[in-house]
């Protein structure tokens, strides 16, 4: 099952990480698509991207308020008090820490991870 994680800046002034759960409900689309389905949010694009094994980036910001969706590979996310959430494929990840010390990314699959960015507006 895919999970939904959170990654925030705290009162405190540093990122954080909360497991969330989006709040899905019953749709009926207007082609007659049903299911269960979250609100409709406001995207400035998409963007897929590709890291190799071993890729590091280290303490930064999220640049914008974004979701990151794993296809395939996988990634380590690291807050400042130590703790690390592992995301993979079907794992989505909504980036919200504009400010404070950041978070760091680690690819630790021996695959590249496949990956897609949805910038929020």
């Amino acid at each position: 099952m895919s999970s939904f994680v959170r990654v925030y800046t705290g009162d405190d002034g540093e990122s954080h990480i909360e497991e969330m759960s989006p709040p899905f409900e019953a749709f009926v689309d207007t082609e007659g698509a049903y299911g269960e389905g979250t609100p409709l949010e406001a995207a400035t694009g998409i963007t897929f991207r590709r890291s190799p094994p071993g890729y590091f980036l280290g303490w930064h910001n999220a640049p914008r308020r974004q979701y990151t969706i794993t296809l395939s590979g996988e990634a380590e996310i690291e807050v400042g008090d130590g703790t690390v959430k592992r995301v993979g494929p079907g794992d989505v990840l909504l980036a919200e820490d504009l400010t404070g010390k950041g978070h760091t990314t680690r690819v630790v699959s021996e695959e590249t991870r496949f990956y897609i960015v949805v910038p929020l507006a």
